[in-house]
């Protein structure tokens, strides 16, 4: 069985058995038709993934690895804001009609800042850190920037990686204020699980954690039975996950830097709603 199989269908049902409604409150997602997108929750979820023992990706539903890495590569290496650089079209809900999500995820990663060292954006910095000074507790992104938070069409959720060397291992602390455990948690996971094995590579370490914290752990009302569906599958075993060694220049990767070997997975569930 998948770990990642494991923990989702621990946390889903912890959701659903002791997780609580917001259905007296006024929310702001809508489905398509305009109903109110309510959700069952659980406040501060946090999970661990060793990825020294398998790549994090879940098998009780096929994930879109490739478009997963897509969206990070989008964000971490292009640094863009900008949909038409994407290949998939999960962020066009969001876009204006030049294509921007405004001053969110990318443009934040990608604004420089000044360091006594010198002028360096986020990843500039992340990336210099590990190499020169590992020992730093000080390595860390953050996205939440309140000064921008009225330019961006969505405020981030997945908004702060915080990376730490023991020895030659990197780990990391993913923080998210708000998860949607159907369409966003096996795809996050497996994003910056690969930016951790990323990460690592070029800076001469290994992968070891990813942690996970998440505040706001829900499922939406309309994807309960979904959920349901998926959760009471049989899991398989882990792929094995390939990167390409020759790698050793950050900005170099690409999506086809990686595959999935011998993953068996359940078909995708049939087209989820959005709430947006």
């Amino acid at each position: 069985m998948s770990y990642a199989d494991q923990i989702f269908i621990d946390n889903c049902k912890d959701i659903l058995a002791h997780g609580t409604w917001d259905t007296d409150l006024p929310v702001r997602p809508r489905w398509e038709d305009g109903t109110p997108a309510h959700t069952i929750k659980r406040f501060g979820l946090v999970n661990r993934y060793d990825l020294r023992a398998e790549f994090p990706i879940q098998t009780i539903r096929k994930m879109a690895f490739k478009s997963a890495l897509d969206e990070l590569l989008w964000i971490w290496q292009k640094k863009s804001n900008n949909v038409q650089d994407l290949k998939s079209h999960i962020w066009d809900a969001w876009a204006d009609e030049s294509g921007s999500i405004g001053k969110a995820y990318g443009y934040q990663l990608g604004v420089k800042h000044q360091y006594k060292e010198g002028w360096f954006d986020q990843v500039d910095r992340v990336l210099y850190d590990l190499k020169h000074d590992p020992a730093s507790r000080r390595i860390l992104t953050n996205l939440y920037n309140h000064h921008d938070l009225h330019e961006m069409a969505l405020y981030p959720c997945a908004y702060s990686m915080t990376f730490n060397v023991t020895g030659r291992t990197l780990n990391a602390i993913l923080n998210q204020r708000s998860q949607d455990m159907l369409t966003a948690n096996g795809w996050n996971v497996m994003q910056y699980a690969a930016l951790v094995h990323m990460l690592a590579q070029v800076s001469g370490l290994e992968a070891g954690e990813l942690v996970h914290v998440i505040a706001d752990a829900h499922i939406y009302d309309r994807h309960v039975p979904v959920v349901e569906e998926i959760i009471a599958r049989k899991p398989y075993d882990a792929p094995k996950l390939w990167m390409d060694s020759a790698v050793t220049d950050f900005y170099d990767f690409t999506t086809e830097s990686f595959r999935l070997e011998g993953y068996e997975a359940w078909p995708m569930a049939a087209k989820i709603p959005v709430a947006v």
